[in-house]
């Protein structure tokens, strides 16, 4: 299983997207946001999954100055991959 807390902890990402995705988790509501951002309400194990590649394409586009990319929706999927990730289980660890 991968541990998606540990993946999410690498993230390197501007300070500012961070900061204004941790305040945005105080307000995510998991039945009305997550079906906007992935098209279902799929399990936190699979939403967090979809959630990483699409904050990975966005980071693409992000850094490829594109101006399709969208600061508003890269927020988005941020907040929606930190309240996922609370959501999963905490795994074992060894002693």
């Amino acid at each position: 299983m991968i541990d998606f807390r540990a993946l999410l902890e690498t993230l390197r990402r501007p300070r500012m997207l961070i900061r204004a995705a941790r305040c945005g988790v105080l307000d995510y509501r998991r039945e009305r946001d997550l079906k906007r951002l992935v098209d279902s309400t799929p399990t936190p194990e699979r939403a967090v999954t979809r959630l990483l590649a699409e904050e990975e394409r966005l980071e693409d586009i992000r850094l490829s100055g594109e101006a399709s990319y969208s600061v508003a929706r890269h927020i988005e999927v941020l907040i929606a991959l930190i309240a996922e990730v609370r959501l999963l289980p905490r795994s074992p660890t060894a002693i």
